[in-house]
């Protein structure tokens, strides 16, 4: 009977150990269980919310060439900063030739007026030039920047309108494109 009596015990006492062992891990699954949940439902952070650490930019561009262009810039500490652009319709833009090659200003004068910009006369740089530029005048910046990609003149080409731009009757103009030698194309 000594016997029986061990092997009693130690079943016992495995059971009990069983029972702890299941407990445990029924509180690990749980919370386990607990932190996904609360981890797939947490609310994402936007771009006004106080605590974000970057700049977020949203741009809401309106019909193609014809509206204005607001863009809210949210910083970290909550400060934003909205910039409104003009429709392209207010911007006057003129295009001049700096190249030998005959009709490329009325060309790009085309392009660049299906965007809504308003188009002065295409007209001949007093100057040739190798590298494409796109000039603008005080406040004109996004606009100038616009032109330029819509053509493919670099960023970098992308300049103040100062007196030394190859391109002569231009005060009064907000944007002064300059086609250079870059933007020839051998079907021209």
């Amino acid at each position: 009977m000594d016997e029986d009596d061990g092997t009693a015990a130690t079943h016992s006492g495995a059971a009990r150990l069983s029972v702890v062992r299941a407990g445990l891990v029924l509180v690990i699954f749980v919370i386990a269980v607990a932190v996904l949940v609360a981890v797939g439902t947490r609310p994402s952070v936007t771009p006004s919310s106080a605590t974000a650490t970057s700049s977020t930019t949203t741009t809401t561009a309106a019909a193609a060439g014809a509206g204005s262009t607001t863009t809210t810039t949210a910083h970290h500490h909550g400060a934003t900063t909205t910039t409104t652009t003009q429709p392209h319709s207010s911007v006057s833009v003129v295009v001049a030739n700096a190249t030998n090659t005959s009709g490329l200003a009325a060309h790009y004068s085309t392009i660049i007026g299906a965007g809504g910009y308003t188009m002065k006369p295409p007209t001949n740089a007093t100057t040739s030039v190798a590298t494409s530029a796109v000039y603008y005048a005080a406040g004109q910046q996004a606009a100038a920047q616009s032109i330029a990609a819509s053509i493919g003149v670099k960023p970098a080409q992308v300049m103040p309108l100062t007196s030394a731009v190859p391109v002569s009757g231009v005060t009064g103009t907000d944007v002064v494109v300059v086609i250079g030698q870059d933007l020839v194309t051998p079907a021209s």
